[in-house]
């Protein structure tokens, strides 16, 4: 069973596109004719020209807007595609959860013609800058430690690919990982949580007590106290980066 068809039940109403990462997508894929999304769950983030998405999971695909590309059921790592498939080839936020990174990203570079844009995160950067795992919940960040590619291995894969930051807006509401950094509260929120793979594979069991202290935080108003810096903030990084190769 593929992980999405748990963690993926209220995806599509907790994870939706933000339009300033989309700008940054469709920029990153330039002026490429036709695309394929591999990892692509509910279609967040498509252009128009997608020709093709890539889900293994059913439950995402379910979710799929009725106007968006046809999908099929299938993993990063065996592509039922032929070479040079599509001008250009995305995968977004999903790398992490592929059992085999290199098959994947092989694959990858395998169908797309032209250019790859991979979004994915560096966990250095994620586990130094966003307070959410760096004070409450270490059990989170150890997880994404196991699971995590290296950026500069990613890029290596992918045969030499530039590297951008993607800022994360204070009113993201795409409710992925750091989504919330100025809106604590939300962590608190089970239906956010549920949309969230760091809290889902982590288990509520290893994340309850640092969710237990940041309630106790936000309530006493230490969080606020601790991280007045962060509210004047339209846009944090902390580690979300688009890597391009093109081929």
């Amino acid at each position: 069973m593929a992980i999405y068809d748990t963690l993926g039940t209220t995806y599509a109403r907790t994870r939706r596109p933000d339009p300033r990462i989309a700008a940054q997508i469709r920029t990153a894929l330039g002026n490429t004719t036709d695309v394929i999304n591999v990892g692509a769950g509910t279609g967040s983030y498509e252009p128009p020209r997608t020709v093709l998405a890539v889900e293994p999971s059913q439950v995402m695909i379910t979710q799929r807007p009725p106007d968006s590309a046809p999908a099929v059921q299938a993993v990063a790592e065996r592509l039922p595609l032929r070479d040079d498939a599509a001008d250009a080839v995305m995968a977004l936020l999903t790398i992490h959860h592929w059992t085999d990174p290199a098959a994947g990203i092989a694959e990858l570079r395998r169908v797309a013609r032209r250019r790859i844009v991979v979004l994915t995160w560096d966990q250095d950067v994620f586990r130094e800058r966003f307070w959410l795992v760096r004070e409450y919940l270490p059990a989170a960040a150890a997880l994404d430690d196991t699971r995590a590619i290296p950026i500069d291995r990613l890029a290596e894969l992918l045969g030499g690919a530039r590297q951008e930051p993607v800022p994360v807006p204070h009113d993201c509401s795409d409710g992925f990982g750091a989504a919330y950094w100025r809106r604590p509260h939300a962590y608190l929120d089970p239906q956010v949580r549920a949309g969230i793979s760091m809290f889902t594979q982590a288990g509520e069991e290893r994340i309850a007590p640092g969710l237990r202290r940041l309630a106790d935080d936000l309530a006493a108003g230490r969080w606020h106290t601790r991280h007045s810096g962060l509210l004047g903030l339209d846009t944090i990084d902390v580690g979300y980066r688009l890597l391009v190769a093109d081929l």
